[in-house]
Order: structure tokens, then sequence, then C-alpha cells
């Protein structure tokens, strides 16, 4: 779903920054819709984890994305700051305390970091979305995935950061699409 909607946010020439990125799957499948249609989008992809990054290298670079190691934004080159039409991460959202009531796949498998969203599970998507203002073009958006118990706290945190607040709300899976998209006016001073 977050690559769906991440997908129908683009423009032609889009520049694209996935944080979070992980193994880079959002990155790889956004690289291969853009061939598929016969456009171009230019792409970052970050995560804070060496094990991840070096799989994302292996997934992205070879379909001309970048990739970058290192904490969200201070991963990313700088010159990109500004331009970018779509900012995609796939943020841990999990409330903490409940990480351990997770299916034993997930909980065993999965670095602690890719999991573990803070007290109210929104802390990532929090951090991403104070500085996204610096990083957005004026009508660029910043999409990422949550749990729809955390409906509310979504709609807070991106009006809280000066972007307006959209969802996409999967009932079945228990997953809203959280979108805000940076106003083409009255950008908040960086």
């Amino acid at each position: 779903m977050l690559v769906d909607q991440a997908w129908s946010c683009r423009q032609t020439d889009a520049l694209v920054v996935e944080l979070c990125g992980g193994s880079g799957a959002i990155a790889a499948a956004l690289l291969s819709r853009a061939e598929a249609a016969g456009e171009r989008i230019s792409l970052h992809c970050a995560d804070v984890d060496p094990v991840a990054v070096r799989c994302a290298r292996r997934n992205v670079e070879p379909r001309g994305g970048q990739v970058h190691e290192g904490d969200l934004f201070a991963a990313l080159p700088r010159e990109i700051a500004g331009r970018v039409h779509v900012l995609v991460a796939n943020v841990p959202y999990v409330p903490r305390d409940a990480v351990a009531l997770m299916p034993a796949e997930a909980r065993l498998h999965e670095p602690p970091i890719a999991l573990d969203g803070g007290g109210d599970g929104l802390d990532v998507a929090r951090r991403i979305a104070s500085a996204a203002h610096r990083w957005l073009t004026p009508g660029g958006r910043f999409l990422f995935e949550a749990s729809i118990g955390q409906l509310a706290g979504v709609v807070d945190l991106l009006a809280a950061a000066g972007l307006s607040p959209r969802v996409v709300v999967d009932v079945e899976d228990d997953v809203v699409v959280a979108i805000g998209t940076l106003p083409d006016v009255g950008r908040r001073p960086g």
C-alpha cells in the first residue's frame, strides 16, 4: 500500500527519497515501476543499519538509485534539500511495549531498531516530519505507514510539522498510510 501511494504522488522527473529503507524494497519497487512506465525518477535510499545498506545497494543501485548509510536526513546529500517531491519512510511504528507481543518471525529476525517506534510508536515518524519542510519542495509529500490505532497521533504529528495531513486507511490489514503535504506557500523557515 505504501508503494502504491508513493507512486501516485510522483511527477515527471521526480526526486524521491526513502528513509528507513532497510533492504531497499520500496525504493527498488518505485524504480521498477518508473522503468516499466518509461518514466525517470531520481531516487535516494538511506538506512542506519550497515547490513541493510549493503542489501539495499544490491537491490537499488543496479536500477539507478543511490543508497546512503546514516541516520535519517544526515545520510543524504545536502544538495537535494528543498528539492524532494516524494519522501517515503518505512518507519518502525510498533509501540515499545508491544514489540514483545509481535509474532516470533518478526521479533526474532528483525533488528529491534526496525520495529521499535518508541512509546507511542511514532517517534521516528515525528523526527522525520519535524525536518521534512527542509527537504521537501513546495507541494512535496511525506508518506509512512502506521496502525489504525495511531490515526489521531499521525494526523497530529503531521499538522504539528506544518504539513497538510491526509490518511488512506486499509481496515483489512489494520494499516494507514499517512501523507503530509508541504503547502505550496508559507513554507516553515528552516
